[in-house]
C-alpha cells in the first residue's frame, strides 16, 4: 500500500503561481510513477502530468509549458509547479501513483490516490 497526501492548494488570481506537493509513504521502495490529475465540478477527472522515478515526464497539452512536475526521491515527494494559472485550471488536484517505469496519462492505470487539494483561480 502507498499513502499519498497532497498539500499546497489554495485560491489565487489568474496569472499567479502555485506549487503543490504530494508526500508518499508506505511501500515506496521500487519504481513508482507519480502523477497529478485534476477534476473540475461536473467534469471527469483529467490527467495533468506524470513523472517516473528516473524523471521521465509527461504532460497534458492543456498544461504543457505552464506546469512543471518534479520529484525528490529521497523525500518520496512529488511536486507540481503551476505558473500562469487560468480560471479553467480551477479543480481539485489529485496525486496518484502506480508501479512502473513509464509515465502514463490514464487514471485507471494508477493504483493509489490521495484525497485531493483544491485549487481555485479567479479572474
Amino acid at each position: 500500500q502507498v499513502q499519498l497526501v497532497e498539500s499546497g492548494g489554495g485560491s489565487v488570481q489568474a496569472g499567479d503561481s502555485l506549487k503543490l506537493s504530494c508526500a508518499a509513504s508506505g511501500r515506496t521502495d521500487g519504481s513508482l510513477v507519480m502523477g497529478w490529475f485534476r477534476q473540475a465540478p461536473g467534469m471527469e477527472r483529467e490527467f495533468a502530468a506524470a513523472i517516473s522515478r528516473s524523471a521521465n515526464t509527461l504532460y497534458a497539452d492543456s498544461v504543457k509549458g505552464r506546469f512543471t512536475i518534479s520529484r525528490d526521491n529521497a523525500k518520496n515527494t512529488v511536486y507540481l509547479q503551476m505558473e500562469s494559472l487560468k480560471p479553467e485550471d480551477t479543480a481539485v488536484y489529485y496525486c496518484a501513483s502506480r508501479p512502473g517505469y513509464l509515465p502514463r496519462s490514464k487514471a485507471n492505470e494508477y493504483s493509489y490516490w490521495g484525497q485531493g487539494t483544491q485549487v481555485t483561480v479567479s479572474s
